[in-house]
């Protein structure tokens, strides 16, 4: 069965416009309107995927994220953001409060394609493996790719699709520096588009989650000059 994506926009040409590149590509296509409307479509519909503008009636793209990524339920759907160029507050702090990723109008629509099956092919998980395989460990830290699971000092974390991803590639390099532009690319799998504010943003968003002050991160650090690495900690009690 092929993912379902919801398209949330209120323009009715942009509507007709994504809907039409994803069902050519696979994808089966639900469409909310507003707000309030695409609140009840995540839950009932439990889409792979959301496209959701920022700028919606009834309620925003932004409340819509915070109440997505509060629902222990949901909280797990990605998220990709339409924006308009001149909304770039707005942007960032989509970031913040969890979408995965954005695309800014106008935009080609097959951009919104290619970042949607990026953002799917992060959540997929990898073919069946002996029980334990592939787990990592650094610190208090616990991955399992296995069960897409993170834990700190045996604590369940929910993380984004994009955070995960970010997490599991310094798991595996512990201890590395890792620019930007790496962190894009080989955590991410985009080509480098000048995107580091959103880095920055899903970097503060795993730090509230997995540092024990993220005001004064142990575990993942700002190399200046460079960008971030994990730096292992001793697990707690």
């Amino acid at each position: 069965m092929s993912d379902k994506i919801l398209v949330v926009d209120d323009d009715p040409k942009i509507v007709r416009l994504v809907r039409s590149y994803l069902e050519q590509a696979g994808y089966q296509v639900e469409v909310a309107r507003d707000g309030p409307t695409a609140l009840q479509a995540i839950r009932s519909l439990r889409p792979s995927l959301v496209v959701l503008d920022l700028m919606l009636p009834g309620m925003d793209g932004l409340e819509i994220t915070r109440t997505v990524r509060g629902d222990s339920a949901l909280a797990a759907t990605p998220i990709l953001m339409l924006t308009a160029r001149v909304e770039d507050v707005d942007r960032i702090l989509g970031l913040e409060l969890g979408a995965d990723d954005y695309v800014t109008k106008p935009f080609n629509p097959r951009e919104v394609v290619a970042r949607v099956k990026a953002i799917l092919r992060r959540t997929v998980g990898p073919a069946p493996a002996a029980s334990g395989a592939g787990i990592l460990q650094v610190g208090p830290l616990r991955l399992d790719p296995q069960a897409h699971a993170v834990t700190v000092n045996g604590r369940p974390v929910q993380l984004t699709p994009s955070e995960y991803d970010l997490l599991h590639l310094f798991m595996r390099y512990p201890g590395r520096a890792f620019t930007r532009t790496e962190l894009i690319e080989e955590g991410l799998g985009y080509e480098y588009e000048g995107l580091e504010r959103t880095v920055d943003s899903h970097i503060k968003n795993l730090r509230r989650k997995i540092e024990t002050d993220p005001g004064a991160p142990r575990l993942i650090q700002t190399v200046f000059g460079v960008g971030y690495r994990l730096v292992p900690e001793e697990a707690g009690p």
